[in-house]
């Protein structure tokens, strides 16, 4: 993944995701933590939430990480697809190192495999897009 999009997804920390509901689409935002290797983020809800209960239905997200700004020449973000599943131990275990005081929320924990990013900068030039991965529709 090309060295500007991890550097913008590493400064941020909060992610809005959606699930496609029947005829509408449900939106949601979480805190997230990011591994690099196999690129993923990390997350962890509560059970009986509806895009988790959506998660069991479809489990393909997609979502955006950006920096408010009005300026135009600063804009920055991210539009990604994933898929969602449960997390392993491991990425439990690194997500906790993160943010420990989740534990006191009695949450679940979810991983969203990145399969798609489309990073814009407009530092780089109006409109200029960086992408990584490939669009599955």
């Amino acid at each position: 993944m090309e060295s500007r999009i991890l550097s913008f997804i590493k400064n941020h920390h909060v992610l809005g995701c959606s699930f496609q509901k029947a005829d509408a689409t449900y939106s949601f935002s979480a805190f997230y933590h990011f591994l690099e290797d196999n690129p993923r983020f990390l997350i962890s809800s509560k059970e009986d939430t509806l895009h988790v209960r959506l998660s069991s239905k479809n489990p393909k997200i997609s979502g955006t990480i950006h920096l408010e700004t009005k300026e135009i020449g600063k804009i920055q973000g991210i539009q990604f697809l994933g898929i969602w599943r449960d997390s392993s131990k491991k990425e439990i275990q690194e997500y906790l190192k993160r943010y420990p005081y989740a534990l006191a929320l009695n949450p679940k924990f979810f991983t969203i495999d990145i399969t798609y990013i489309k990073y814009t900068d407009n530092r780089l030039g109006f409109g200029k897009k960086l992408e990584f991965g490939d669009i599955q529709l």
